[in-house]
């Protein structure tokens, strides 16, 4: 009587232990195929206008950090997003700040994060790597205004 009580108690185990496997499977699928939902796009910003007088400072001031992220190819090209101090996760997950509409991009590609006045680009461990100007990443490297780097099939830049 107890061996028949057992097997049934882990029928049923494995039966939920199935279906949970099953959930974890349709919730990783919906979060890599909601694609686009985050990246959020406006209008090109026009450059502030420059004042004429000289600087009173003897010492030169530190160049100002871009503040605009734009993708120049791919399914988003002509999309523009603001910057501000905090990192930029970009992939195709829908639960992080750049998501792309790109089969090339791992759900958590790469991030972009402030240093100083510089922006640095690190590869989180993609199965398609990022690129800047050709070469991939090993390490997180500095990115210089106008310099193209490629997540997946996307290639962006960043700009004042």
């Amino acid at each position: 009587m107890a061996s028949e009580i057992t097997v049934t108690l882990l029928r049923f185990a494995f039966l939920a232990l199935l279906w949970v496997f099953i959930f974890m499977i349709l919730a990783a699928a919906r979060r890599d195929l909601g694609v686009g939902r985050n990246f959020r796009t406006a209008r090109a910003v026009p450059a502030a206008d420059q004042v004429s007088a000289e600087p009173r400072q003897t010492q030169p001031a530190p160049p100002a950090r871009p503040t605009q992220l734009v993708i120049t190819d791919g399914a988003q090209a002509g999309a523009v997003m603001r910057l501000t101090d905090q990192p930029v996760t970009m992939g195709r997950a829908t639960d992080i700040e750049v998501s792309l509409q790109d089969d090339y991009a791992s759900g958590r590609h790469a991030r972009l994060f402030p240093q100083g006045s510089r922006w640095f680009l690190e590869d989180l461990g993609s199965t398609n790597g990022t690129f800047v100007g050709g070469t991939r990443l090993t390490r997180a490297v500095p990115i210089e205004p106008g310099s193209d780097f490629r997540v997946g099939r996307t290639t962006m830049q960043l700009r004042p």
